[in-house]
């Protein structure tokens, strides 16, 4: 009976060690922002460790058997990793299309070489002091620091300065995105924002704050959708686009491609190519897009829309500017669309059906130098400035 005693208490107590000791691994692990395999092994490892030492203690099995086991275990573990680690390796091997990706250091106003857009002439508008706080989509951010360049002082706007309070004169053309640019204006946070229509759920949060918002479209753009440029597919119908993100065409083959299942990529929710899909699929469901776990720090995942990849079946879509303009990615191509491609010259005549109007956004504010500034955006300087950035002019 001691001696069961003994046994039983040495189990508890390595037992307890190896839980102690997989918990700081699961805890560095998810610290360390490892993928959720690897704190599955974790939790796995260990408890198979502690049934190890149950069947040790208790000498359940021959010495020789539990040898093989654990050995076996450990091989399968070995080999699991580097599976894992393959196919990681191989799916990072495909280049990733993400907005936060871009370098908009390249497009800061006033900055040394910048790729920002300059007037030919004077400004007919100089504002050196009271200047509205400008936000909106990355796509975008080329064409406002272009307006910021012409219109305000010249010094070093930091693009991700914002708090205000604590960086007084700093920040006035800041550069968040759609879904942070909508939340900070209808927050008071920014003056105007240039960006892509609101979603509904952009709508409902500022009927909430009582926030009325203004649109003013300022130019035009094309919603567009890419692929792998070896996928023999050249276009889609609008028909055809809406059955794929309703999960209803699901092989390339059923579209003039090879016979592969669709990858078919989203944007987050309330981003502006994610509004534009939406508003394209209205009647229709959209299907669930594709996940990737993201591990966060103190061990907490979370789901969220995997940016797309450009594997062979994959599809994907923004704004033409920033497909062509500021990736240059020569691995993916454009789709017609109901047989009309996207260009600046379909986009002005209306020949292509996806074009779309941008908007400078504003939330009822009081500043006193936000309307000039708008309206000197649709004069022909401003939108001399939209025109060489690279969209369309409002007045084409």
């Amino acid at each position: 009976m001691k001696e069961l005693f003994s046994k039983i208490l040495l189990c508890v107590l390595l037992a307890a060690a190896l839980a102690f000791t997989g918990f700081i691994a699961l805890f560095i692990a998810a610290l360390s922002g490892v993928g959720e395999f690897y704190l599955i092994l974790i939790v796995v490892c260990t408890g198979a460790l502690i049934i190890f030492v149950i069947l040790k203690v208790f000498a359940l099995i021959k010495p020789r058997l539990l040898k093989i086991l654990f050995f076996s275990f450990l091989g399968v573990s070995v080999l699991a990793v580097g599976v894992y680690e393959v196919n990681k390796a191989y799916h990072n091997s495909f280049s990733r299309v993400n907005e936060q990706g871009v370098n908009l250091e390249l497009y800061k106003p006033f900055a040394e070489n910048t790729k920002a857009v300059k007037l030919e002439e004077e400004s007919t508008l100089k504002l050196e002091e009271q200047l509205p706080r400008l936000d909106g989509a990355t796509a975008l951010y080329p064409l406002y620091s272009a307006f910021a360049q012409a219109v305000y002082p010249e010094k070093d706007y930091d693009i991700y300065a914002v708090k205000y309070d604590y960086f007084p004169g700093e920040g006035e053309v800041a550069c968040t995105n759609t879904a942070g640019a909508y939340s900070r204006l209808i927050n008071g946070e920014t003056d105007i924002i240039f960006a892509a229509r609101p979603s509904e759920q952009q709508l409902k949060e500022a009927k909430e704050m009582g926030v009325e918002l203004k649109l003013t479209p300022i130019g035009k753009e094309a919603f567009v959708f890419f692929v792998n440029a070896r996928n023999e597919a050249e276009g889609l119908s609008t028909e055809q686009i809406q059955d794929i993100y309703a999960g209803k065409i699901t092989n390339w083959q059923e579209v003039g491609g090879k016979n592969e299942k669709i990858r078919a990529f989203q944007r987050p929710e309330n981003s502006g190519s994610q509004t534009m899909l939406q508003k394209l699929m209205e009647g229709k469901t959209l299907m669930v897009p594709p996940k990737e776990d993201l591990v966060l720090g103190m061990g907490g995942i979370i789901e969220q829309t995997a940016s797309y990849r450009n594997y062979k079946n994959a599809i994907g879509y923004s704004f033409l500017f920033f497909a062509t303009e500021m990736i240059q990615n020569n691995e993916i191509k454009l789709l017609k669309v109901d047989g009309v491609k996207p260009d600046k010259g379909t986009i002005a005549s209306g020949a292509y059906p996806l074009a779309t109007e941008f908007y400078a956004v504003t939330a009822g504010t009081n500043h006193p130098n936000v309307d000039s500034f708008i309206q000197w955006i649709l004069s022909p300087q401003g939108q001399y400035l939209v025109e060489k950035t690279g969209y369309t002019s409002i007045n084409r």
